[in-house]
């Protein structure tokens, strides 16, 4: 609904969908907080299948099926260009550009070409679901130029982007290939939202220095008219995932781990595994604390939970060997036959389960050397057991710490800092645990997945609204850049 009552056509687009099965483990913290958005709102999630298609076959329609009160649409992105587009130009070089990693930036120029090529493709796509009073949500860096793209279809409705990643620092940027078009290309975006306001200052910084454009107010006057840019730090539904966490004492793999720890203490940590994450560090830091504090030996360990991705890319394939070697070395080096100090896991878990295996870890351990939020961290406190809660350990770095200002902030890079935070929070008495976990849960309350999505819609409607009484200021609209028209050319989705 919009802020008049009518009805809105709400499209969210990304680059991967979720179905919303508690007992099936998700594919990122992005699926896992549209995921209600979608079932509450009636909004129609866009993504891609998983599959790819011959440019050869007939051109399939979406499949689409019910979530909630919304649905799920997805297709299959031409095979021609996948490999480009995700593995090549979106995580070779957006991801670690935007994570601040230049030195792991590996792309060529068809990479791009392809990037653009899907974009173009979805932008099609999504043509199929548009209806009067329609408004379209993009997701995250993997479609950065689909507003240009749909601008050139013709489509004049509210297209709204939010970035679930950091957005680094102007020279960063710079070094990624073609980053002038492809940003310029982001100003036909009615709203740009960011997780911090460090990240609407750096992408401002982008916007004025290397473009030029004058900024009044939060708003950017381009070729494609005005664009707003605001901060919308993404929640969780802390109370079903609270909920979650009291019927899952019974779900068999918690309480095999309950029973195994036989009184000893647990600190868990899950994430992707990917260089951004920072679990090198944490686990040296559990390293250091076990050498340098033996009382903690048999006292607290450690269960990471780290779901490979991405292992096509080079330097994923490089971490996940590191970081096994260094499991099996600080195993081999603090375990006894009776005593593991670290169990690794390489696969995922359900939102169900995490939930329970977050409460029976009385340290929670969330230290990305660079986040955009980490809905981890948030998921963590939601599942603590009021009466008795756990202590969260967080990456200033994280965008997370922003609210969870009552967590033990840790500087990620810091080792011995880590180890010494990590001690504090295995020893901290009850009475200052509640005190912080009540802090950190009346955030959690005040800021939800569903405010966060209701607050985005409301002002990406405003923003049309004032972008429809200002005239562009070109006389045409600017035309997208296009890339191998013959790769795709005369496909039609509907």
């Amino acid at each position: 609904m919009n802020r008049r009552g009518r009805p809105v056509n709400l499209v969210v687009v990304s680059n991967r969908v979720a179905r919303g099965k508690p007992n099936e483990p998700m594919t990122g913290g992005l699926a896992a907080a549209l995921l209600p958005v979608v079932e509450h709102s009636g909004a129609i999630w866009v993504g891609s299948s998983g599959r790819v298609r011959d440019g050869h076959q007939k051109e399939p329609f979406a499949e689409i099926e019910a979530l909630g009160s919304g649905a799920i649409a997805t297709l299959d992105l031409p095979a021609a260009h996948y490999g480009g587009y995700y593995e090549g130009f979106a995580n070779s070089a957006l991801w670690p550009a935007l994570h601040s990693r230049s030195d792991l930036i590996r792309v060529s120029r068809e990479d791009y070409v392809s990037y653009r090529e899907v974009n173009a493709f979805m932008a099609r796509a999504l043509m199929r679901f548009r209806k009067p009073r329609t408004a379209f949500w993009v997701q995250d860096y993997h479609f950065l130029a689909l507003g240009a793209e749909l601008r050139d279809l013709g489509v004049d409705d509210p297209i709204g982007f939010f970035l679930h990643t950091p957005w680094p620092v102007a020279a960063v940027m710079q070094g990624v290939p073609n980053h002038r078009e492809l940003i310029t290309a982001m100003l036909a975006y009615d709203l740009l939202g960011f997780q911090t306001e460090e990240d609407r200052q750096n992408f401002l910084g982008y916007v004025g220095g290397e473009l030029g454009l004058a900024i009044d107010d939060g708003v950017v006057l381009s070729q494609y008219g005005r664009t707003r840019f605001e901060v919308f730090p993404i929640g969780i539904d802390a109370e079903k995932f609270a909920q979650y966490a009291a019927k899952s004492a019974s779900h068999p793999d918690v309480s095999r781990l309950r029973r195994s720890l036989n009184g000893e203490r647990l600190a868990i940590g899950v994430d992707r595994l990917d260089y951004s994450k920072g679990l090198v560090n944490r686990i040296s830091a559990f390293d250091r604390l076990w050498t340098e504090q033996p009382q903690f030996l048999r006292s607290i360990s450690l269960l990471q939970i780290a779901n490979p991705s991405r292992g096509a890319i080079e330097a994923y394939g490089n971490l996940q060997n590191e970081v096994a070697r260094l499991v099996t070395d600080v195993n081999g080096r603090h375990g006894e036959v009776d005593w593991t100090p670290i169990r690794y896991l390489n696969k995922g878990f359900s939102q169900a389960v995490l939930a329970g295996l977050y409460r029976t870890a009385q340290v929670g351990v969330v230290t990305p050397l660079h986040d955009g939020m980490n809905l981890v961290a948030k998921e963590y406190v939601a599942a603590q057991n009021p009466a008795d809660p756990g202590v969260l350990v967080l990456s200033k770095f994280a965008g997370a710490a922003n609210e969870l200002d009552t967590a033990l902030l840790v500087n990620p890079h810091d080792v011995d800092a880590m180890a010494r935070a990590i001690a504090i929070a295995a020893a901290m008495p009850l009475t200052e645990r509640k005190m912080r976990w009540d802090a950190m849960m009346k955030k959690l309350r005040g800021h939800t997945i569903q405010q966060w999505s209701a607050d985005f819609v409301a002002e990406l409607e405003k923003c049309r609204v004032e972008k429809a009484a200002v005239a562009p200021l070109a006389a045409q609209p600017p035309q997208a850049l296009r890339w191998l028209k013959s790769a795709i050319s005369g496909v039609r989705l509907i």
